[in-house]
């Protein structure tokens, strides 16, 4: 797919995100992750893979100039269009003017009020990924598609052991499932980011598949022991437990008395990760 030709529809919405740029005086920023997507047979492909209802109230994080906005409009109760840039804001609601059912909110997805919604249908800015993944598993939600950088998808549905293996992987698996439906080839974007890019689908799981006494302490552990990756799980927890302010000798013998504690941290399973949280957690406790 990389270095096709570019369809008619691409084409045309190449020459209006153009014409907005150049007569709004906008330059894309790219700490913004402004990369506008062109395809849109592919807009259309992720309002199906959500099954976007006309019950549905969906959000939008990353809503640009309203290409997708304007097709998810008809199909749904409501769309809740998030835009941290002011001057797409002005854009939005001018280009989208009419259309009842749009609810703009101007600023930063992680800091600003949302409603209740339903479903997720985005291209969000690639550096918000992680923490935009958070912030969405924290939230009451059906189902969400979304446009992530193809390496991060990855991440995602890692295998164990794999070099992509990591506390993103694990996390996740804990809160949701998740499925990459297609990819896409940065030329479907302008300007083209610099990697390709995922279709993914994340839906939460109604009961998580092992059981965390504390999910704050699991992430928090997950957090440390993913940075000694490639070292025995006794070194790893002996630095988390050291982090806390255990005194070195006491964390050893905490490390060396657990299950699994001669296995590689890469190595370890999701469920695995769950029941050492769980025994280090309640060790913990005990002091």
């Amino acid at each position: 797919m990389k270095n096709r030709k570019m369809t008619a529809s691409e084409y045309s919405l190449l020459r209006k995100v153009k014409t907005l740029l150049r007569r709004n005086r906008i330059f894309p920023k790219k700490r913004l992750g402004q990369n506008f997507l062109l395809d849109e047979a592919l807009m259309d492909r992720m309002i199906s893979y959500a099954s976007v209802s006309e019950e549905d109230v969906v959000l939008e994080v990353g809503a640009g100039f309203g290409f997708l906005t304007r097709r998810l409009a008809p199909c749904c109760k409501r769309v809740l269009a998030v835009e941290v840039d002011s001057r797409l804001v002005r854009i939005l609601r001018r280009e989208l003017r009419g259309t009842g059912n749009v609810e703009f909110i101007e600023g930063d997805i992680l800091k600003v009020s949302v409603p209740p919604f339903d479903k997720v249908v985005s291209t969000p800015p690639y550096s918000i990924s992680s923490p935009l993944l958070f912030w969405l598993l924290e939230k009451p939600f059906k189902c969400a598609v979304l446009t992530f950088q193809r390496e991060f998808g990855e991440r995602l549905t890692a295998p164990i052991g794999s070099e992509n293996y990591s506390r993103l992987t694990v996390a996740t698996y804990y809160r949701a499932e998740v499925e990459i439906l297609e990819n896409v080839p940065k030329e479907s974007f302008f300007p083209p980011p610099e990697v390709d890019s995922v279709v993914l689908r994340l839906k939460p799981r109604k009961t998580p598949p092992f059981k965390v006494d504390n999910p704050k302490f699991f992430y928090e552990m997950l957090r440390v022991l993913f940075t000694q990756r490639n070292k025995k799980l006794r070194n790893a927890v002996t630095l988390f437990l050291h982090k806390k302010g255990m005194r070195r000798a006491k964390a050893v013998k905490i490390a060396d008395s657990l299950l699994f504690h001669e296995k590689r941290v890469r190595t370890l399973a999701p469920e695995d990760f769950g029941a050492i949280a769980n025994e280090l957690y309640a060790k913990l406790e005990k002091r």
